[in-house]
Formats: C-alpha cells, sequence, structure tokens
C-alpha cells in the first residue's frame, strides 16, 4: 500500500477531478437504480404483451446502478489516500461493467428487431382471453384508453370475439351522460368516435420511447465511465512512477 506520495501538480489535478467525477458515478448509479425501476414497473405492467426478455433490459440497468454505485468506493478511496491498488481495482471493475453494459446493448438491440413480432403475437393471443380474464380485460381496457387504440393491428381485429359489429368500449371515445345508452360499434353512426389505430404499433411506439431514454442515460453514464477510467489509470501511473522514484 503506498500512502501519501509526493504527485506532481498535474497529478494533484487528476487526483481531484478523480474525485468529482467518483461523486459523478454516485449520482449516475443512483439515477439507473430510479429509472431502470420506473421502466420496470412500466415493462411489468404490460408483461401480457412483452416477453420476459424485455423485463431484464431495465434489470440489467438496476444492476449496473447498483454496481457503478459500490465499486465508486473504490475509486474515491483510492483518489484522496493515492493508493494505486484500490484505483487499479476501480479502472478494472469499470472496464467490466462497460463490457457488461456493451452486452446489454446489443441484446437490446436484437430484442427491438424482434419487438414487432413478439408484441403482435402476444397481443393476438390474449383477445381471444379478454371475456374470461379479469386481468387480460383490464390490460386491455386501460391500453386503449391510454394509447387511444383499438385491436392489434386494426378495430376489425376484434370482430373474431365481438358479434354484430361491437367492439370494447375502450375502443371508442367516452361519451358524457351516455353510459348505458349507447354502444361502441365498428361502423358506429352515433356521437362515438371508434379509435382507428392499432394498439400494436401504437405500444410500439410507446415501448421505443422508454427506450431511449434507457439509450440515453446508458451513453451519458458510458461517456462518464470512459472518463473516470482514464483518470483512475492517469492517476495509478503516476503513483507508481513516483513511488518507484523515490
Amino acid at each position: 500500500m503506498v500512502v501519501g506520495v509526493q504527485l506532481s501538480m498535474g497529478s494533484r489535478c487528476v487526483k481531484y477531478l478523480m474525485f468529482i467525477f467518483n461523486l459523478l458515478f454516485v449520482i449516475s448509479g443512483i439515477l439507473l437504480i430510479s429509472l431502470g425501476s420506473v421502466i420496470f414497473a412500466i415493462f411489468h405492467e404490460y408483461r401480457h404483451f412483452l416477453d420476459k426478455e424485455f423485463l431484464s433490459v431495465p434489470s440489467l440497468l438496476i444492476a449496473i446502478g447498483v454496481i457503478i454505485f459500490l465499486i465508486a468506493f473504490f475509486g474515491c478511496c483510492g483518489a484522496v489516500r493515492e493508493n494505486y491498488c484500490m484505483l487499479f481495482t476501480f479502472a478494472t471493475l469499470m472496464i467490466l461493467v462497460f463490457i457488461l453494459e456493451l452486452a446489454g446493448g446489443i441484446s437490446g438491440y436484437v430484442l427491438r428487431a424482434q419487438a414487432s413480432d413478439i408484441v403482435t403475437e402476444k397481443m393476438n393471443s390474449s383477445m381471444a382471453e379478454y371475456k374470461d380474464n379479469t386481468e387480460i380485460t383490464f390490460l386491455w381496457d386501460g391500453i386503449q384508453k391510454k394509447l387511444r387504440c383499438c385491436g392489434t393491428n386494426e378495430p376489425k381485429d376484434w370482430q373474431l370475439y365481438f358479434a354484430n359489429d361491437s367492439l370494447p368500449m375502450t375502443c371508442c371515445d367516452p361519451q358524457a351522460g351516455a353510459a348505458g345508452t349507447v354502444s361502441c360499434k365498428l361502423n358506429s353512426t352515433s356521437e362515438l368516435h371508434v379509435h382507428d389505430v392499432g394498439c400494436a404499433p401504437a405500444f410500439l411506439d410507446f415501448v421505443k420511447v422508454h427506450a431511449l431514454q434507457l439509450g440515453g442515460v446508458g451513453f451519458g453514464v458510458a461517456f462518464l465511465q470512459f472518463a473516470g477510467i482514464w483518470f483512475a489509470i492517469s492517476l495509478a501511473k503516476s503513483i507508481r512512477n513516483t513511488y518507484e522514484s523515490v
């Protein structure tokens, strides 16, 4: 262990910048945990429309946030105590985290390419349970109201499960004071407006928005990681060189 070595002015600047970056790492770790938790909750709400692999992406983000939060300890202590071993450990762990992020990014890209087929298949199969499964009914009613959509690809998809051009009431805009007096129909001549957008494309857009949020935060954290790794390696080399010259 090397403590209290006399560093050059440049190395001392790197030391303090390293400490500042580690504070940012702690904040970014908290941000990753928070954002990952929120998006996990959103994806879990629509788990019947998604494969379990989709839940692994925000779960991985949470795990990375926890790891970054913990290993920032090595960076802070190593910079303050000018400890070569702790700085080297910090840099090594950050490189491993970066590799983990890269693997998660590749997995996310693969899932994105498969998302359309997966969502369409899941939605089509769940429509058959609309009348018999309360959870599925609640899920479909919620997404059709929230995204103002109807059916998987179009309102006609419901005709396999509803007779006489009838549709779930959530396929139409609500009409004040008309409860119990109107119905939502595919070719309705009443004031009710049928949502003409399918829920699969609307839901995919909804998922992509959250995927962009994950990607944006991940890119920002990756930039911090590169800078932190560079500072850690530079400071560690300076400490080792100073120690060897004594």
